[in-house]
This record gives structure tokens, C-alpha cells and sequence, in this order.
């Protein structure tokens, strides 16, 4: 007997549909998986063979074989488990048939209960997208499949459950989201209120948000670079529902979605290590998996101690900043992650973090200040947009009773400038200004006569490459937006001026 049953299997972000073929033919008992499975897939005949047995349906004691097809696409993990078992009991004659319209997803331990699979949502997206309006997944992966608009759901609990389903004898209930899911407010645990003094710091992160834009905080140790970066998410745009979409399906993916957490509404805050690998941080692999920037994706991705990450993952850097993308190819292919992040980035001035300190001296050499800060490469500060000193809190502002604003309260200006871009780049794929290359600069930054001289001598003094005077362009834009102006003035150019680095390092 024969009998075909569909699944999904993913690769990279996406899914791809996997046919599993269960033939039962006279001969010896033997259990065999092909179709270029891995570990993962080749245990499961053990997890199938004993789950069948415990849920009181008989395993076949003849020669079973089992196809994943298309069988030039590797197969990984343990979502195969249901579908083999619902096709191994249907090719047995113990289930009737399904048809082509149903999908199945899941793992299965050896008592027929089903485990949370990683990857439902990329994988019932294209499900829906290829037409398949009926999934089965595990319980605790309903919320999470429901998200696909279009898709009638049914969570799983055992396969004795999905027996007596396919049989007619007790129907499973199909699961309709809580509608309220999309209306959830994030959470933050840190508020620029509760950051003293740095109100020049607070600026330069509010322009960022509002832009897109990269930063660059030095300062002396204690000063709050630390605690300014993790209130950043706090003052950035609400997530619109496709966004919250894309980076669900990113830490589906990767086995980092919360299990109380079906839907991410908080923009993600990723803070590695500096002793983090290359491969984490843009993601790598014999089967590539996402790193740390694409899990950074829509968010920030915080690097503290900048000069102490290595040179190199620190170069890998500059493309994903530029182009939004990390495309990481290997022997078996290429795969493309999204990566548009905001990178917020701490350093010290100096080894010892005390060089021009006004109040403790730095023991450090010339040379060895030097040393240190050309640890990171002329192209990647080239990439940053703003960059702002962080100097000592004075004591009066520590003691200060008087609570600084509010996070929310920022955040509204953010949003404000977010629409008025939303409005200007309809049309386009852009989402923020920090997104525009070169002919929507010259299109979209549009400034007056007072300004260009200003501009003028900005790139004089400053010695500003192409890309330099483009991303001062575009940082005036985002300054001309919080200012609610429709042409980039002398005062926008100004102050997006002043937040490129001060000397050539």
C-alpha cells in the first residue's frame, strides 16, 4: 500500500512543501527514511515505531519505506514526526485518506503526545500560499499557525486525538485566535526618564529613532552609554503588524519564540558579547541559521565595547548596514536574511576609558589611545551617522528630584516623523530615511539656499566621502521631520553636521 501525506520543511526563512510517501510492501520488518534526512529525521522511525504502538494502533511488521520528496532537498528536525505516522497508519489501512488540502506538523514523543515544533509560521504561510487551507500543528503551536490569516487550525494534543479525527469517532475542535493578540502594548523595562543629565545624548537618540540612523556613544565608564542604549527601544515606532510578522517568523525560526509569546509586538534589543563569533553575528552554519543582526531585525542591535569585538566580525558589518540584507552562500546554496537594524554603538575613549576626563586622569599613551581607537576601520564610522560624546554626570544632576521626560513622550515625536516619511516614500519600499539611497536623497532632501553654503563647507572641512555627504543629507531630513519642516534649513544642516566624528581617527 501506498499513501502520501503533506508537510512543510524550511529553509532559511521560508518554507518549502515536502510530500512524505509511506510504501508497505511484503518482507522483513524494516523502517527506512530517505530524501536526504538528517539525524533528526532518521530517529524519528523510533519516536514513530513507539508513539503508533502507545497510542493503540498496530505498526506495520513488514518492510516500510518511507520517501520525504522532493528527495534533493535536506531535511532537518523533528517536524516530520506526524506526518510519517498519519501516513504510515493511512498506507496500514488504520486511518482513512487525506487529501491534498491538509498539512501536518509536528514532533512526537513516544507516548504520542506532540511537542512544540520550531518554524509553524513561515511554514502554514506557504501553506496558504500554495493554496492548502487545513493544518494540523501541536497544541502549544496553535496560536502561532492562527496568525495566517486564511488557514483553519487544528491543535493537536496526541496522535491518538488525530486518529480518532481522521476517523470521524471524536472531531477535533478547530482554534480561533484572541483577537486582542494584535492589539498587545509592549513592555519596556528601561525609560529615557530615568536617565540623569545627557540631554544632548537623548537628542541624538531621538533623531536616530525617528531615521533609522546609527549611533555612536564614547564616553567615560558610568556615564550611561549602557542604560541610554537599552532605553532606545523605548522610544522607538510602534510595530505595524506585517513588521511584527517578519520578526516572529525570524525567532520562529530559531527556536527563540517565546512559548506565552505567539506574537512579538516589542521591537527586538540584541546586546552580544564582545567575544561573540563571526558566524553568530551574521548568522553561518553547515545549514545556515540566522545571527545575531538579523535577530536584531527591525530593532537594535546594541554592540557595547565596540574596539573589543574582533576586526574582522566587525567588518562583516558594513554590507548588512548598507543594504539591509546578509546573504551568506555555502556549498548546498545561498540563503538571504533581513537584517535592517539600528545599531547603537558604546566605546571608551581609551583603554583605561579616561582620556579627557576633566576629573580623573587618563593613564594611557598617545600612541596607545591611538592604537585603540583605530580598532575600528574608517569605512565602518563612515556607516554610522551619529556620533555623540558621553561625558561624566555632575553631581547636581544625580541628585536632581525633577523626573526628565518621558520616554512616551519622545516616542509620539518619533512617530510623528515616521508618518511624515511614511507619506513622502509612498510608492517606494522605504520605511524610514536612513533607508534612501542616492537618487531618493537627491529626490526627497531638498535644501534651501542658506543651507548649501553651510553644506559647502561641511564637506570642506570635514573632508566627507560621497556616502558622508549623503548620510548628513539624509540625518538633516530626519531632523527637518521632527521639526515638522517640508525643506532641509541651515539649522537642520547644522545640527546633522555636528554629529560626524570631530577628528579622522
Amino acid at each position: 500500500m501506498l499513501a502520501k501525506v503533506l508537510t512543510c520543511a524550511v529553509v532559511g526563512l521560508e518554507g518549502a512543501i515536502v510530500e512524505v510517501e509511506v510504501d508497505i510492501a511484503q518482507g522483513l520488518p524494516y523502517f527506512g527514511i530517505v530524501g536526504l534526512p538528517d539525524a533528526a529525521v532518521q530517529e524519528a522511525r523510533e519516536r514513530v515505531r513507539a508513539a503508533i504502538k502507545n497510542t493503540g494502533c498496530f505498526f506495520p511488521m513488514k518492510r516500510v519505506i518511507v520517501n520525504l520528496a522532493p528527495a534533493d532537498l535536506k531535511k532537518e528536525g523533528p517536524a516530520y514526526d506526524l506526518p510519517i505516522a498519519i501516513a504510515t497508519l493511512m498506507a496500514a489501512e488504520q486511518v482513512p485518506a487525506v487529501d491534498s488540502q491538509q498539512l501536518f506538523l509536528g514532533e512526537l514523543s513516544l507516548d504520542g503526545t506532540l511537542r512544540h515544533t520550531n518554524g509553524i509560521l513561515p511554514m502554514v504561510s506557504l501553506a496558504r500560499d500554495k493554496g492548502i487551507r487545513e493544518v494540523y500543528v501541536p497544541l502549544a503551536d496553535a496560536p502561532e499557525a492562527a496568525l495566517v490569516e486564511g488557514m483553519r487550525v487544528y491543535p493537536v494534543g496526541t496522535l491518538a486525538e488525530l486518529v480518532n479525527h481522521l476517523r470521524g469517532d471524536v472531531l477535533l475542535r478547530e482554534y480561533f485566535p484572541d483577537g486582542r493578540m494584535l492589539d498587545q502594548l509592549p513592555e519596556f523595562t528601561s525609560d529615557m526618564a530615568h536617565v540623569r543629565g545627557q540631554e544632548h545624548v537623548k537628542r541624538a537618540l531621538e533623531v536616530a529613532a525617528a531615521g533609522g540612523h546609527n549611533v555612536l556613544m564614547m564616553g567615560p565608564p558610568g556615564a550611561g552609554k549602557t542604560l541610554l542604549a537599552r532605553s532606545v527601544p523605548s522610544i522607538l515606532p510602534r510595530m505595524t503588524n506585517e513588521e511584527s510578522l517578519e520578526v516572529t517568523k525570524i525567532y520562529s525560526v530559531s527556536g527563540m519564540l517565546p512559548s506565552e509569546t505567539p506574537l512579538i509586538v516589542q521591537r527586538p534589543f540584541r546586546a552580544p558579547h564582545h567575544t561573540i563569533s563571526h558566524a553568530g553575528l551574521v548568522g553561518g552554519g553547515r545549514l545556515p541559521r540566522p545571527g545575531e543582526i538579523t535577530l536584531a531585525h527591525r530593532g537594535v542591535l546594541f554592540l557595547d565595547e565596540l574596539p573589543e569585538f574582533g576586526q574582522h566580525v566587525l567588518e562583516v558589518l558594513r554590507q548588512p548596514i548598507e543594504d539591509g540584507v546578509v546573504t551568506i552562500s555555502r556549498a548546498q546554496g545561498t540563503l538571504t536574511f533581513p537584517a535592517k537594524f539600528t545599531l547603537i554603538a558604546a566605546m571608551n575613549p581609551c583603554p583605561c576609558g579616561y582620556y579627557g576626563d576633566p576629573v580623573r586622569e587618563c593613564t594611557c599613551s598617545e600612541s596607545t589611545v591611538s592604537r585603540y581607537q583605530k580598532r575600528i576601520s574608517g569605512p565602518l564610522l563612515d556607516r554610522i551617522d551619529i556620533h555623540v560624546e558621553v561625558p561624566r554626570v555632575q553631581y547636581e544632576k544625580l541628585a536632581d528630584d525633577r523626573i526628565g521626560e518621558q520616554s512616551a513622550q519622545i516616542r509620539a515625536r518619533v512617530e510623528e516623523a515616521r508618518e511624515r516619511q511614511q507619506r513622502r516614500f509612498v510608492g517606494t519600499k522605504l520605511t524610514c530615511n536612513a533607508e534612501m539611497g542616492p537618487a531618493q536623497v537627491r529626490e526627497f532632501c531638498c535644501v534651501d539656499a542658506t543651507a548649501q553654503g553651510l553644506l559647502k563647507a561641511a564637506m570642506t572641512q570635514l573632508h566627507l566621502s560621497a556616502r558622508g555627504f549623503h548620510r548628513v543629507l539624509k540625518l538633516a531630513r530626519t531632523i527637518a521631520d521632527l521639526a515638522g519642516a517640508d525643506t532641509i534649513g541651515a539649522a537642520h544642516v547644522a545640527e546633522a553636521v555636528q554629529y560626524r566624528p570631530r577628528q579622522s581617527r
